[in-house]
């Protein structure tokens, strides 16, 4: 009588243990569906890769950086230009030109090579 028990429950066992893989097979399954789904999905949205934001991020921030210096190179650059006088201009109020004539830049034409 031991041995019909003991059949009984190695089909249980097998029964179970098929329904186990089974199992498993269907969530292995539904997992890969729901991976394309979602793949689809962000596609379709045109999400970017948190890769390429990072980069874009990056070259946006030396970018500013790129132009904050130029901007005080610039400022620096007119600051400069601005207490050159020019040779050309006539000293305010009769006062004696700050440039020596010997110094002085002199007069070309715009399309004129330099020569000196």
């Amino acid at each position: 009588m031991t041995q019909p028990s003991n059949r009984f429950f190695d089909e249980i066992g097998r029964l179970m243990n098929d329904a186990a893989g089974a199992a498993q097979g269907v969530k292995r399954e539904v997992d890969t569906v729901m991976r394309n789904q979602a793949e689809r999905i962000l596609r379709d949205l045109d999400v970017v890769k948190r890769e390429e934001f990072d980069a874009v991020k990056d070259m946006a921030r030396l970018a500013r950086e790129e132009n904050e210096a130029l901007k005080a190179r610039i400022a620096a650059l007119e600051a400069r230009f601005k207490a050159t006088p020019t040779p050309d201009a006539a000293p305010p109020s009769g006062e004696p030109s700050a440039v020596p004539p010997e110094k002085a830049a002199p007069n070309v034409a715009p399309n004129e090579p330099f020569q000196e």
